[in-house]
């Protein structure tokens, strides 16, 4: 089965959440690589809930997407919790949504440019009503396998994230 289709219920889920609501997400694609925004687009009629967003993948693209400073950034690592929020808000607020997803990781095969270690992935969910991260740790050197286990663990947060503000 290949990885698009394995996600495909839980981002039909993650759809019913949103639409439910009336509310909208925007998603900034780190290591994932565009997997996140792929996910969530093989909904049918996915412009009821989705945005839009970006693969973050090089300072050029951060800049644009997130139209913040160089300053916001100072003293944050690529990999950190911080950095995803701060992706989360920029990617939530420059698209006009009520939620920002954003992922930010290591997924191995070559050397991360702040030292992160490979296998090492922050994701952050930042809403109307806060923010919540998670860090995913697989120990892989294995690209393939990281991007696609980073995917997982993000959509899940974002899923589990809908699901809790639904009940409260």
């Amino acid at each position: 089965m290949s990885l698009l289709a394995e996600l495909h219920p839980q981002a039909l889920r993650i759809a019913a959440l949103l639409r439910r609501r009336e509310e909208k997400v925007a998603v900034a694609d780190g290591a994932t690589g565009g997997l996140l925004a792929a996910s969530l687009l093989t909904v049918p009629g996915a412009l009821d809930f989705f945005v839009g967003g970006g693969v973050v993948y090089s300072l050029r693209a951060r800049d644009v997407l997130f139209d913040l400073p160089r300053e916001a950034y100072r003293g944050m690592r690529g990999t950190s919790e911080e950095y995803a929020v701060l992706q989360a808000r920029a990617i939530r607020d420059n698209f006009g949504a009520d939620w920002g997803l954003a992922e930010s990781g290591s997924v191995g095969g070559s050397t991360h440019p702040t030292g992160a270690p490979a296998g090492r992935s922050c994701a952050a969910v930042a809403g109307p009503h806060g923010e919540w991260t998670q860090v995913t740790e697989t120990s892989l050197d294995d690209r393939i396998a990281n991007m696609e286990a980073f995917a997982r663990a993000t959509l899940g947060l974002l899923e589990q994230t809908l699901e809790a503000q639904s009940i409260t």
